[in-house]
């Protein structure tokens, strides 16, 4: 079983990363701040069928908890700090680095959908 983009003049890559229409490259993804649009303003393409799902927030969650907590680690064996330093500056840290990364990850999830015309598992009946 093969893929055949839809479109390969625009990057999923690119598209994700920017936030744009994956089909144009040129159309707003998002209506809010995380909240996918009707449909593309330039190519009229229907966002409606896209579902991000949960799987940027897993990928998200896992990174930054690598990240964040090697770097926690580090500076409790560098510096020892108290406690309500640890909390400043991993709290905000993780959820700025969350809102930070949410929107280009699911905009890269419907991106990859619509290059390689993902759909939901079908059984043939």
């Amino acid at each position: 079983m093969t893929h055949s983009p839809n479109n390969t003049t625009v990057s999923p890559f690119r598209a994700g990363l920017f936030c744009k229409c994956p089909k144009c490259g040129i159309g707003k993804l998002y209506a809010g701040f995380l909240t996918f649009g009707e449909k593309c303003p330039n190519c009229g393409l229907d966002f409606t069928k896209f579902d991000s799902g949960d799987g940027p927030a897993v990928f998200i969650i896992m990174f930054l908890g690598f990240i964040i907590v090697g770097l926690a680690l580090f500076v409790e064996v560098k510096f020892s700090p108290p406690l309500w330093l640890h909390l400043l500056l991993w709290i905000p840290s993780i959820i700025g680095g969350a809102l930070l990364l949410l929107r280009p990850a699911k905009a890269l999830m419907v991106a990859a959908q619509y290059h390689f015309n993902a759909s939901e598992g079908k059984l043939d009946q």
